[in-house]
């Protein structure tokens, strides 16, 4: 079985039982890996009634055929469960090289079941497992617990993934932190490991699987390499991201109205004072990559402000989050703030629309003083830094914050409709306004509102995939062949979260991805097949939604992100929703009506065990 080792790691916390669980040839063939292959194997285990902060609900680690390889950009694993913030499907992903350790263990991924009685964490080195006492490591943050750890490893190059006081204190948007400041941080999945008392996951080892061909492996790399250097869009991404980190979209994601501010209510601010050029000109700055990545987007800051030498970070989704979407324009704080939510772990898109909904809701008098025992004013640098902290240990206002807009909309009697979220999940820092395929991409994405599992943005600022059918239009085109292009898309970014690929990688083509995969694994897939496979995990994810309560009515968004804006390059714009859902329906076999692929269409991808679960 060339590029898997054909088996993941399964432990129980309550047991403190471990043991191998084989995997399927026609398993990996139909899902790959990653996030498709985590689906199948907890399909069958999500349920309605099963509480995602549970001894029962299963967390699983996973990596992919391309994890270890040659091939660029292949540094990220993949993290599932049911979430604790959205009650449905839950998928995150982190960079950085715990993925690639996670592999070389000997197994293709690890899912954790139960909950132990005491703090714990997992060794995984070479095929052996031990459950070890973590209790020394409970209230510590993620910086100093993987330092701790790296010191109980004798210095060997073990990898750590690990949680904070946000996972501990099950913060509804806890993340799972791990290498260099990198997150899995959407979802809250770090209160699924909070809740099981599993602090960390360790893993080194030398067991890397072979490949069928490592020449026509290399043969398939240089190939997938040329086109995207000759393309001036992808070349001048590379760059920016080389000298900026993905700070550097700020500016030009302002111009075209595509960042939010005030809480999704504007969309012109002071840019030059948080963009990436503010960054570089204000701290030094070095560059940090992935395993196997040509571009290095991350960076490491020397900072030196409040005891804290140096930060990672911050990233564009966090300085648009932390800064103008709470009117914030203060870059020290965000930097403050971005390092505090890597330590506690917590996501900062969530924690930063959460925060700006109190501001939005202060403003409007909702909230008081009296009430919350704090201001919370526009641009409040010292509020937003302090609430980031009480939000992690769950402190007076912060304990409201950490269960997400949703949730605040419900105790403080506000419509959905002022709530920025989609299936509970809050909107990221891409405004729907801006690009209208965004728009269907939040109300359909498996987990809520996504922009990595479906970034339309970057097709129609130019980066379109001819292969897939999938072409740069005009952004504010409400058409149902936008629709459809956004499900052809999806697809495609479906299938990168099973290999795993980065969404910023230079190979886009899914001719030159099935010539990598079939190097790899000795199989023979083409553009057409290969594109299948992310139409099919796309759809068992959605099977498993509506198992878990998801209906046509929660495909939408609220008026918040939708109504019209009075400024920027998208004043007066709205999506028709009702126009571009059609397109995408259609071009997906779902009934209109009911949001559930048709019976058809979950035969022709191979789901019909599915059918009896939704019909």
């Amino acid at each position: 079985m060339y590029g898997y080792h054909g088996k993941i790691l399964q432990v129980d916390l309550s047991t403190r039982q471990t043991k191998d669980i084989e995997l399927r040839e026609e398993d990996l063939r139909n899902f790959v890996g990653g996030a498709g292959l985590a689906a199948r194997l907890l399909y069958p285990l999500m349920k309605k009634d099963l509480d995602p902060l549970g001894p029962q609900n299963p967390l699983i680690f996973m990596t992919g055929p391309f994890t270890g390889t040659a091939i660029p950009s292949t540094g990220r694993h993949i993290i599932c469960a049911k979430s604790p913030l959205t009650g449905v499907w839950g998928e995150s992903s982190a960079g950085g090289f715990f993925g690639v350790s996670l592999k070389s263990t000997g197994y293709d991924g690890v899912m954790v079941l139960g909950r132990s009685d005491k703090p714990v964490y997992v060794l995984i080195h070479d095929g052996t497992v031990e459950i070890k006492d973590a209790s020394h490591l409970w209230g510590k943050g993620f910086y100093e617990t993987k330092d701790i750890l790296t010191k109980e490893m004798g210095g060997e190059r073990a990898r750590i993934s690990a949680i904070g006081q946000g996972g501990e204190n099950l913060v509804r948007y806890a993340s799972i932190m791990n290498d260099d400041g990198r997150a899995a941080a959407r979802c809250g999945l770090g209160a699924v490991m909070g809740a099981k008392k599993l602090k960390a996951i360790v893993v080194h080892g030398d067991k890397r699987p072979h490949v069928a061909n490592s020449r026509k492996l290399k043969d398939n790399i240089k190939a997938a390499l040329v086109v995207p250097i000759t393309e001036l869009v992808a070349l001048s991404t590379l760059e920016m991201l080389k000298e900026f980190g993905t700070a550097a979209w700020l500016d030009l994601l302002m111009y075209m109205s595509d960042a939010p501010a005030k809480y999704f209510s504007k969309s012109v601010f002071p840019v030059e004072e948080i963009d990436g050029k503010a960054l570089r000109q204000n701290y030094y700055a070095k560059s940090i990559a992935c395993y196997g990545c040509p571009i290095g987007c991350g960076k490491l800051i020397q900072y030196g402000h409040h005891g804290i030498d140096q930060v990672h970070g911050p990233e564009y989704e966090t300085v648009a989050a932390l800064g103008p979407c709470c009117m914030n324009f203060d870059l020290d704080s965000i930097i403050h703030a971005h390092h505090l939510c890597n330590d506690y772990g917590i996501d900062t898109i969530s924690t930063g629309v959460s925060i700006a909904f109190g501001m939005y809701l202060y403003e409007k008098g909702v909230l008081t003083k009296d009430k919350i025992g704090m201001e919370m004013k526009w641009g409040d640098s010292k509020a937003i830094v302090s609430l980031v902290e009480k939000i992690a240990k769950r402190e007076g206002m912060g304990d409201i914050l950490a269960e997400g807009v949703k949730r605040m909309a419900e105790k403080f009697g506000v419509s959905q409709d002022e709530a920025a979220h989609v299936k509970g999940l809050e909107i990221p820092m891409h405004d729907p306004r801006a690009f209208f395929g965004d728009a269907v991409d939040y109300a359909t994405s498996p987990r809520g509102a996504c922009h990595a599992r479906g970034d339309y943005y970057m097709v129609d600022m130019g980066r379109g995939v001819l292969d897939a059918s999938v072409i740069p239009g005009n952004r504010f085109e409400s058409s149902e062949n936008k629709g459809a292009m956004v499900a052809r898309y999806q697809n495609l970014r479906d299938l990168f979260n099973s290999l795993p690929l980065c969404t910023y990688s230079p190979i886009i083509s899914p001719g030159h991805i099935a010539g990598l995969l079939n190097a790899v694994t000795g199989w023979g897939f083409n553009a057409a097949s290969i594109i299948m496979t992310g139409e099919r995990s796309f759809n068992l994810k959605r099977v498993i939604n509506i198992k878990l309560g998801i209906t046509r009515k929660d495909d939408k968004l609220p008026k918040i992100a939708t109504a019209p804006l009075s400024e920027g390059t998208s004043q007066g714009k709205e999506p028709d929703m009702e126009t571009l859902m059609r397109g995408h329906y259609k071009e997906r076999r779902w009934n209109v009506a009911t949001g559930k692929p048709t019976k058809k269409k979950l035969q022709q991808l191979g789901l019909s065990e599915a059918i009896k679960d939704i019909y």
